[in-house]
């Protein structure tokens, strides 16, 4: 099993690039080799919905699949990293089956969270109601008809067949020991998918809720630091909620840099750009792209509303071919805030307007930004917006999640601007700068951006103008000095 490094990881499905394990590892090695160090392979276990984010059980890789010899062999090439649900557990699974067979008398009774019993009256007052970070409208539970006839109201963030767990309870912390040490014998970073809902409160929002959200990520941490395995907690929220967990030495995810990326590129400006590089966290997974949309509620604080309407607004009309099928944007409801747009439902190659030089650039800065870089399999293949699979999904997100065939993948790894991706991620891979500090030019006047890196004798420069989409990467090692890219106006 490989160690975490400081080189780029792919995100993708056990079944998108090839349509199994044992042809993503051929697919990688034969059209892209490298150019990743890691792979990130999004949940490979039996589910019931949600993409593979309802989870049955984590004992067996889903037989469509493969095995856990897959796992293992993708690992012995790749550092890998797997989801686990601290939040949340499949109604399909062997424990919420047990409860709705047994009731009172099921061992897994207390690993869910009774509406009823949650608030302290029995109901929430509309007060504590309207303080809860939603997802969805009205109350966030469910009506389950038990065996015995009682009807039982439970806690449920997300959708219907996901049913939320509690993280104090016993069955809970045997369920996490169980799993996640068995997850950690086969990768070495495990991600912790939309833990901060885990954090449940009466009176509170029951999102992130301090100092709950602690005791809960060291909850979950207990097996997998008695493992040595390492943790990436996933949020999507404002910047400020990452710089918190960075600071208590966690891993994060940069989600504020797509839309600063979107909206330098799109008005030609990089002052917001260079204040984020600035202050965002050191030990970051960096993203353009995930299998979710592109965060807007990450960004807020860090471009104005205005700025983030701009560019919302901008892409909108880039993206208006998906209009027709996803006519509702996503949206979350914060507490004290009107209702917000969560996500655009969009590829990133399309948000930029299939534009190839955009695109490069946009790369070409993830790579150099604090961070390790993480890029989607769409986004590897420069994927635009899936209109015919979104025409037959209820799920937007679709839009951005094209199973690709292996003609498919011949033919968009044969394409300029993905030579040219490929060519960016190898460079980033192999040169040793990276390993060392950062230096970022404070001048963001006329849309320009210097950022070097420095390890030693070694050196990596990117310049970049953002009005023109024009840039320039140069490796100096002792006194010779290299272009190893550029891009003209």
């Amino acid at each position: 099993m490989k160690k975490i490094e400081n080189k780029a990881m792919l995100i993708t499905y056990a079944d998108t690039l090839g349509g199994d394990l044992k042809q993503l590892d051929r697919v990688l090695d034969q059209y892209f080799p490298d150019a990743f160090g890691g792979v990130h392979v999004l949940p490979f276990f039996p589910s019931s919905g949600d993409r593979g984010f309802a989870v049955i059980h984590y004992d067996t890789v889903a037989p469509e699949f493969g095995t856990w010899e897959d796992i293992d062999r993708l690992g012995s090439r790749y550092y890998l990293m797997a989801d686990f649900m601290l939040n949340h557990v499949s109604i399909r699974s062997e424990e919420f089956r047990d409860y709705m067979e047994k009731g009172d008398a099921s061992a897994y009774k207390d690993m869910f969270i009774h509406w009823d019993t949650f608030w302290p009256n029995g109901e929430p007052t509309e007060a504590e109601l309207s303080a809860l970070y939603r997802r969805k409208d009205g109350g966030p539970y469910l009506t389950f008809t038990r065996k015995d006839g009682k009807q039982v109201r439970l806690w449920n963030t997300f959708f219907g067949e996901q049913i939320d767990i509690d993280p104090y309870a016993k069955p809970t912390q045997e369920y996490y020991r169980r799993n996640l040490s068995r997850l950690a014998s086969h990768v070495p970073l495990v991600r912790f998918d939309a833990f901060a809902y885990a954090s449940k409160e009466p009176g509170t929002s029951c999102f992130f809720v301090e100092p709950k959200i602690w005791e809960v990520l060291e909850i979950g941490m207990k097996p997998l630091r008695e493992a040595g395995a390492e943790m990436l907690p996933e949020i999507h929220e404002n910047y400020t909620i990452q710089q918190k967990m960075a600071e208590k030495g966690y891993w994060v995810y940069d989600f504020a840099l797509p839309m600063l990326l979107l909206h330098g590129l799109h008005f030609g400006r990089t002052d917001r750009l260079i204040h984020w590089l600035n202050i965002c966290p050191r030990k970051q997974f960096t993203t353009l792209d995930t299998h979710d949309g592109i965060g807007l509620v990450d960004v807020a604080g860090l471009l104005t509303e205005e700025e983030i309407d701009a560019t919302q607004e901008l892409v909108d009309r880039l993206t208006a071919d998906v209009k027709p099928y996803i006519p509702f944007p996503t949206v979350v409801r914060v507490p004290g805030k009107p209702v917000q747009r969560y996500q655009m439902m969009t590829t990133y190659y399309s948000a930029l307007g299939c534009d190839d030089r955009a695109y490069l650039l946009a790369r070409a800065v993830q790579f150099f930004a604090p961070g390790t870089p993480q890029v989607y399999y769409v986004g590897l293949l420069a994927g635009e917006n899936d209109i015919e699979g979104v025409k037959n999904d209820t799920d937007p997100r679709t839009v951005n999640r094209h199973s690709f065939t292996e003609p498919e993948i011949r033919a968009a790894a044969q394409k300029p601007v993905v030579q040219q991706l490929l060519e960016l991620l190898r460079f980033r891979n192999s040169c040793p700068a990276f390993n060392g500090t950062i230096e970022i030019d404070q001048d963001g006047s006329n849309g320009m951006l210097h950022i070097t890196w420095r390890n030693g004798d070694c050196a990596a420069t990117l310049d970049a103008d953002f009005k023109d989409k024009c840039f320039r990467i140069t490796e100096r090692k002792g006194d010779t000095v290299t272009e190893r890219f550029r891009q003209e106006s």
